[in-house]
């Protein structure tokens, strides 16, 4: 991927965001803000724990009618219209009229948090609204708890659906009723392991800084999250889920939701179709979109413009099994999920912004709108040049590995950045470190992207490692096991070089063998005594003995020493100088042995076993630099 200059994208976002805003501003005070969008809401959760389940459930209603105003399946999306809600929702409510003021709700149809990430716009997510599921059987897992640093980032609201309540033991369904008209069918034994199952875990959403609670006891749900308890095969729960979903967009976001005549548009998915070339899966939020409109949207290597040629939706839902039918449009109004038929779409990034170029419009200002997404992203790689080389499928799911990686507790430099699959030329430029000699960085984290067998076969034969993963935390997991290991293979080739500080005196009753090789008990007085360390007598001339062949406390064979600590030790000569070296006639019990350190000692102990080292271990490597002259 060409390199963006960081410098150039921050003067890029500083140009166009004045404009941006104003432009924003004047399509704010135009609305009407009696006029709602439907509020666009994300399922997270993690793998296997009833995503796609409690999305099919939602919408299975009024499929089979196939009515117009029944659910429809638009591309990316699935479009919850409000009478659809209002017969759902109806159990629920009784005699109580319907109130709801949003045409629907505009459900991402890919489940997870792939989708969540890139419905983003200048950072702030586009999602509205999110379901988080939990397994009532299996508690938090790694993606959930993935999904809540997410939304907390984001600061998105959010509604969790307590799902797996039919594998409770004797569980009698209700099926697509209240959760509360459930309970009540339950036998008590049923409803002990529902409190003793779900009070694990709130205690987990807890521990994540979460406080939650059953939606009907929630004391305040602008400091508590509201928990629904659900069943995505027998449809518990989901009349209580979607009412929540209304209540909580029209409630607390009407200012959010008021239509916009100003075009807001997210690249969802960038996908090759036979018979239309390369497309984007795109939702609009505000505004229109119409066949030969002129776009502007985020490229790999700066931005692209193109003519919209079609907007293409699936058939209504009862013909969605007739594989490839898509209708298609001359103009669709937000909001909605749409493919769009264009060419030189190849290098677009999914995540980022899509842009109408209207007659009034500064084209060169939406250019440099578009490539904004881009401007954070360059502030994550190292300077420097020195770090890994990292690659995911969306601009959203990189921003949240480079976000992790950039993270305190894990702090992995990063000196290149990619979208899509692993190709030969990511491997070239990973062997950059290689050709560095920063061998341990010579290394590609894959994020949910495939990676060529062309770039596997030269990975190899350059000595690059790939490591793919799906789930962030997985990534971090095999390259944290690869530097240890890489970390240890350097510690074992410096160990010879490594040489650690340390002061003994020898116990004048405990010499054993005087000479070739010496065998004494010493008291280590400073530092750490370890196998391998040269020992000299700091006389003028310096008296060189040999290294410590092998160490002995309480009996026992040990490699290393502490001050304060009393052992018996061998030491080997490495020379027919040192082999003449002798106890009592060229030093004695008066004399302290002290380690010969070097420049490349020190440097190597710097380098390979800095976290080895205390305080007062440098302060003696500091004293013994006098003594042995070293600059």
């Amino acid at each position: 991927m060409p390199a963006l200059c960081p410098v150039c994208c921050c003067a890029l976002h500083l140009l166009s965001q004045d404009k941006r805003l104003a432009r924003l501003a004047k399509a704010r005070e135009a609305a009407d803000k009696t006029v709602l969008r439907s509020p666009i809401c994300c399922i997270l959760g993690h793998v296997d724990v009833g995503k796609t389940k409690i999305l099919d459930n939602i919408r299975r209603t009024n499929v089979q009618d196939g009515e117009a105003g029944g659910i429809t399946q638009q591309i990316g999306a699935t479009f919850v219209p409000a009478d659809a809600i209002e017969k759902r929702t109806q159990p629920l409510r009784g005699s109580r009229p319907f109130d709801m003021k949003l045409p629907g709700l505009l459900v991402i149809d890919t489940p997870g948090h792939e989708s969540f990430t890139n419905l983003r716009a200048r950072g702030s997510g586009l999602c509205d609204v999110a379901v988080l599921i939990v397994d009532l059987m299996h508690g938090l897992e790694q993606q959930t708890i993935e999904s809540i640093n997410m939304l907390k980032m984001r600061k998105t609201p959010f509604i969790i659906a307590l799902n797996k309540i039919d594998r409770l033991y004797q569980w009698k369904s209700l099926p697509d009723g209240p959760v509360r008209d459930a309970f009540k069918r339950q036998k008590e034994h049923v409803m002990k392991e529902f409190d003793d199952r779900s009070s694990q875990v709130f205690l987990q959403l807890n521990e994540q800084g979460l406080n939650v609670s059953l939606y009907w006891k929630n004391p305040d749900p602008r400091r508590y999250v509201n928990v629904v308890p659900t069943s995505a095969i027998t449809g518990e729960g989901i009349p209580d889920l979607l009412q929540l979903m209304v209540k909580l967009t029209q409630t607390m976001m009407q200012d959010r939701l008021t239509l916009l005549s100003e075009t807001q548009c997210t690249v969802l998915e960038v996908k090759t179709m036979e018979g239309l070339g390369t497309t984007v899966d795109v939702v609009l939020v505000n505004g229109t979109l119409r066949e030969g409109d002129r776009i502007v949207v985020c490229g790999l290597s700066g931005p692209l413009v193109t003519r919209i040629k079609s907007l293409k939706t699936p058939q209504v839902m009862k013909e969605m099994r007739v594989k490839g039918m898509l209708v298609e449009h001359k103009e669709v109004r937000a909001a909605m999920g749409v493919k769009i038929v264009a060419p030189g779409l190849e290098s677009a990034v999914a995540g980022t912004s899509l842009y109408v170029i209207g007659p009034e419009d500064d084209e060169e200002e939406l250019k440099d709108s578009v490539m904004e997404d881009m401007a954070d992203i360059f502030s994550k790689v190292d300077k420097s040049g020195e770090g890994v080389c990292v690659q995911a499928s969306t601009l959203g799911s990189l921003e949240a590995l480079l976000s992790f990686l950039d993270s305190p507790e894990v702090s992995i430099a990063v000196s290149g950045i990619n979208i899509g699959p692993v190709h030969k030329r990511d491997v070239l430029r990973a062997n950059v470190m290689n050709e560095k000699g920063a061998k341990k960085f010579a290394v590609i984290l894959a994020f949910d992207v495939p990676v060529s067998r062309e770039a596997r076969e030269m990975a190899q034969e350059y000595n690059v490692r790939i490591f793919t993963a799906d789930i962030i935390y997985h990534l971090f997991d095999q390259f944290t096991a690869y530097m240890k290991q890489i970390k240890a293979q350097e510690q074992e080739a410096a160990r010879l070089e490594a040489v650690f500080p340390c002061t003994l005196q020898i116990m004048p009753t405990c010499v054993f063998n005087k000479k070739d090789p010496i065998v004494v008990g010493v008291e280590v007085v400073e530092g750490i005594a370890r196998v391998g360390t040269p020992l000299a007598v700091p006389t003028q001339a310096g008296i060189e003995l040999g290294r410590i062949a092998s160490l002995e406390l309480n009996h026992k064979a040990v490699d290393s020493a502490r001050a304060g600590q009393s052992v018996a030790m061998k030491i080997e000569p490495g020379n027919a100088i040192e082999q003449s070296r002798m106890y009592g006639r060229h030093f004695d019990h008066n004399d302290q042995l002290v380690s010969k350190i070097t420049r490349e000692s020190i440097n190597a102990l710097k380098s390979h076993f800095a976290d080895e080292m205390t305080k007062d271990d440098w302060r003696l490597v500091v004293k013994l630099k006098k003594v042995w002259g070293v600059q």
